[in-house]
């Protein structure tokens, strides 16, 4: 069975869909990179800041 022939306006809603998708797998991916980043900045500055007390 041959695939379904897609019109030009029906591949271009597919196009933007899936890039809709995949923008919001990256933001996703961003705010998690960003949450790590956040917590290893602030065990950095817990252990310098214990380093300094003692």
């Amino acid at each position: 069975m041959r695939p379904k022939i897609q019109t030009f306006e029906q591949l271009v809603k597919q196009n933007k869909q899936e890039l809709m998708q995949d923008e919001k797998i990256l933001n996703q991916i961003e705010k998690r990179l960003e949450k790590k980043q956040a917590k290893l900045v602030s065990a950095k500055q817990e252990r310098l800041l214990n380093d300094n007390i003692i």
